[in-house]
């Protein structure tokens, strides 16, 4: 383990736009190209991602926005 790292959290996410397994692994590479070591889980059904990453949640929402997803930080 990497002591330099910061302790993953985890996320849950409310991801819009996600119609296909294409987008589902859009979405997976954003959260990694923040993260290369992100866990992450895509519904594209119900629209949700849950990610277990230390990369911050403004930071996933920011990204994920920017290439093409209207995303949230969902919480409970």
């Amino acid at each position: 383990m990497d002591a330099s790292r910061p302790n993953p959290i985890d996320l849950m996410m409310r991801v819009d736009g996600m119609t296909c397994e294409g987008c589902a692994e859009a979405v997976r590479r954003t959260i990694r190209r923040l993260d290369p070591e992100a866990q992450v889980s895509v519904d594209v059904a119900r629209g949700r991602v849950t990610a277990t990453t230390c990369a911050q949640s403004l930071d996933v929402a920011q990204a994920l926005t920017k290439a093409g997803y209207a995303a949230s930080a969902m919480t409970g």
